[in-house]
């Protein structure tokens, strides 16, 4: 097994001798397994062709909502042979994220949910694993470079290809007997190993996910409209549509409803927490963090451009939908961000101020247009106060 300290480079000619075959991906099959991955598979380095087409259909039917991602360069994000020189296969591995909830301590503090994905570093770890793969296949004379969590390849369909499950009714890879929780990694490499073959669907009549979605967002069975979708909301920048502020609930970060549904999922089965493990925060306290401190509070997480604006704003939205309106902490805070120099987060505020019934707080001279369209439509109070 190679160093975990230090990984070797890729060469710049491959070996003449390098090895390939089945035998040899046994011996990798085994040491992804030794290194944390759940499951390994084999796809080719070719053209992802479903992909590339399912990309332009979504982007032609304006369902992309803004989402780059492997949007933003489909031909290469669907071709591994560009990722890689000489590339002739694609190693995935995935690792579970499947996780029982952390004890929490009770407390009145409005507290905001993050999805099971980000309660650690998974990507963080899914990588390491790999990359002790990646280092072998060096080692061995080939080319080989991890990609996970990155926008150069469609991760998704590449673990279908390579055999690791099917295409849910939610668009997520269920791996047979462990289902959805799983984050996807890969190797592109010029290993000539075993191809295998893709799964057939496992879904059979079950639409559970459909209705689970909290803002109807999988229009249809594997299409999800990223205008609708939560974990989407989360990530863009700008104003967060009022339509989907009410079915935001207390998620900060990520949405586990059509995968917590599921019933290959839930058969799957789940691992004990850690102890480094976050599943709530503290909405107030956050609120309060100067951005260094924020930044470093989410780190690992997906914030467009780094800026805190917009995890700020979900955090105000959150405090509309559950914070109590007689709990003084909150009233500051909103009587805070209300005067707020970002127009953006003033306008949330004064959405928070109506649904929490504090609209003696509101200053309706406040000159800015994003902040006047939020004061021209207030929403009626919370229906629970």
């Amino acid at each position: 097994m190679p160093s975990a300290n230090r990984t070797p480079k890729n060469p710049k000619l491959v070996a003449s001798n390098a090895p390939s075959g089945a035998q040899y991906w046994a011996q990798l099959h085994e040491l992804g397994l030794q290194a944390g991955l759940d499951v390994l598979g084999v796809a080719p380095a070719g053209v992802m062709h479903r992909a590339l087409e399912q990309l332009h259909n979504r982007q032609s039917r304006g369902l992309v909502n803004g989402m780059k991602f492997t949007y933003l360069r489909p031909e290469r994000s669907t071709n591994p042979a560009q990722l890689v020189d000489e590339a002739r296969t694609v190693i995935v591995g995935m690792r579970s994220y499947a996780f029982d909830e952390p004890e929490t301590q009770s407390t009145d503090a409005p507290l905001a949910r993050v999805a099971r994905y980000a309660w650690d570093d998974h990507y963080g770890h899914l990588k390491a694993s790999l990359t002790q793969v990646a280092a072998q296949l060096r080692i061995d004379g080939h080319r080989a470079t991890v990609f996970a969590d990155d926008n150069s390849i469609v991760d998704r369909e590449i673990a279908y290809l390579a055999g690791l499950g099917w295409f849910g009714r939610n668009a997520n890879i269920l791996v047979p007997g462990k289902g959805s929780m799983m984050v996807i990694g890969c190797i592109v490499t010029t290993a000539d190993l075993p191809i295998a073959t893709p799964l057939e669907d496992g879904c059979g009549t079950c639409v559970r996910c459909q209705p689970a979605c909290p803002t109807g967002a999988i229009i249809e069975p594997g299409v999800i409209d990223a205008n609708r979708c939560l974990s989407w909301l989360l990530q863009k920048p700008g104003i967060f549509d009022r339509t989907h502020r009410v079915a935001l609930a207390d998620r900060i970060y990520g949405c586990d409803d059509c995968q917590t549904v599921c019933p290959p999922t839930k058969r799957g089965g789940s691992q004990p927490a850690m102890s480094n493990h976050v599943s709530f925060i503290d909405a107030v306290s956050w609120l309060h963090l100067d951005d260094n401190a924020l930044e470093a509070a989410c780190d690992g997480w997906y914030v467009h451009g780094r800026d805190m604006t917009w995890v700020r704003r979900n955090l105000l939205i959150i405090l509309g939908n559950i914070a109590s309106p007689t709990d003084e902490a909150v009233i500051e805070v909103v009587r805070r961000y209300l005067s707020h120099e970002r127009a953006e987060l003033r306008a949330h505020a004064v959405w928070v101020a109506a649904r929490l019934g504090l609209n003696s707080l509101l200053h309706f001279d406040d000159p800015d247009e994003l902040v006047g369209e939020e004061l021209a439509h207030l929403p009626t109070l919370r229906g629970d106060l």
